[in-house]
């Protein structure tokens, strides 16, 4: 007798489904509870780092100067006339000596000739005074005419002589109020626009120039610095030709001069001492009327304590560094601060040469942190500051 088993539900099904995935999630859980744990994070802070060293720091001054003209003529006439030729265009350069203008010379002529005419005639009647008087000296000498008569003829000869004295005079002015219708360059430099053009009439000494020369190779720049300072740039300039640098905005690269100028008294206004610094501008970067940036150096201190100025930080207590300690822990050092040059920051007090210190990663600092360095600063041969990445 045969039996029938009908084949399980699908209800059946699922629940033995069910139970398989339990079971396989129970032993994937005790076979991860029997791994090894991950290893612990590690709790160093990275961070960049430089080196304390000892260098020559220069002491510099910083302000801004205007650049000046060391000289700028404005070119007038000196007698009137009309201008007839000019010689120079807008914007030349211009030698010393160099014809500028012309103006019509034949008023100037015509006043020469008439001065030598009138120093003939004189010369004439001196002449003929003197022959009278050579004349009649031995005569009065034998008592034949008075004395007073001999007299009437020696004054009559130093009138001439005296006339003949102003008609030279008038004709050595003649000659320069002729010399003044060509206009030459009284110094070399560069011209500005010619305001005058040819065919115009021009008066002696009229408030308009024909055109007005600047003087740019040589150059000035003149500027201020602080009055408290002046001591210290008299006692450098003594010792030394003090260095200055001008760059501007527009060419960084710097322009170097020398001080020339230190002002006999301090603007009681502003507190402040004029100075004038003297720029070969050869090649013309320095325009009279720009505004450019100084740096004045007026000493330096060998052996200076340095390190990156982005070590340095400012807080309630004044600056600080983070020191890299040798266990790889960091101590807030507070520190003396000289100055800041060229991204170097001087230390006073408050560190020594070889120390390590932070240069990136201070925010994330305390003092006894741990640190891993991921970069540092060392330096060359020659003292500067290379990456050791």
């Amino acid at each position: 007798m045969f039996a029938y088993i009908a084949p399980p539900s699908t209800g059946y099904q699922r629940a033995r489904a069910l139970a398989q995935g339990a079971w396989v999630m129970a032993i994937a859980m005790l076979a991860g509870c029997s791994a090894a744990p991950p290893p612990p994070a590690d709790p160093s802070v990275p961070v960049s780092t430089a080196t304390a060293v000892k260098r020559t720091v220069p002491e510099r001054v910083t302000a801004v100067g205007s650049v000046e003209a060391i000289n700028s003529v404005a070119i007038k006439s000196l007698v009137d006339g009309q201008l007839l030729e000019s010689h120079v265009g807008d914007g030349d350069d211009v030698k010393a000596g160099q014809p500028l203008f012309k103006i019509d010379p034949r008023p100037g002529q015509a006043a020469l000739a008439q001065a030598q005419a009138a120093l003939s005639k004189d010369e004439a009647a001196r002449n003929l005074a003197k022959a009278q008087m050579d004349r009649y000296a031995p005569v009065a000498a034998k008592g034949y005419i008075s004395a007073d008569q001999l007299q009437q003829y020696i004054t009559a000869y130093e009138s001439a002589a005296a006339s003949v004295k102003v008609d030279q005079a008038n004709v050595a002015a003649a000659k320069l109020t002729l010399g003044y219708t060509d206009i030459y360059a009284p110094i070399a430099g560069r011209a500005g626009r010619v305001l005058v053009q040819p065919g115009n009439l021009v008066k002696a000494n009229d408030t308009t120039p024909l055109i007005v020369l600047n003087q740019i190779a040589p150059i000035f720049v003149a500027f201020a610095i602080p009055g408290q300072l002046v001591s210290r740039v008299r006692a450098a300039q003594a010792e030394a030709t003090l260095a200055v640098a001008a760059s501007s905005s527009d060419r960084p690269e710097a322009e170097n001069g020398k001080l020339a100028f230190v002002d006999n008294a301090v603007d009681p206004a502003t507190n402040t001492v004029k100075l004038r610094a003297t720029f070969a501008n050869e090649d013309q970067r320095l325009w009279p009327g720009q505004f450019v940036n100084i740096i004045l150096t007026i000493g330096s201190d060998a052996g200076a304590l340095v390190v990156p100025e982005a070590a340095v930080k400012s807080g309630p207590n004044g600056s600080y560094v983070f020191v890299v300690k040798a266990d790889a822990r960091v101590e807030l050092r507070s520190v003396d601060v000289a100055r800041t040059v060229d991204g170097d920051t001087m230390i006073a007090k408050g560190l020594s040469a070889g120390e390590i210190v932070v240069t990136d990663g201070q925010s994330r600092l305390v003092d006894g942190t741990k640190v891993k360095v991921a970069s540092s600063q060392g330096n060359d041969s020659e003292g500067n500051r290379v990456s050791k990445d």
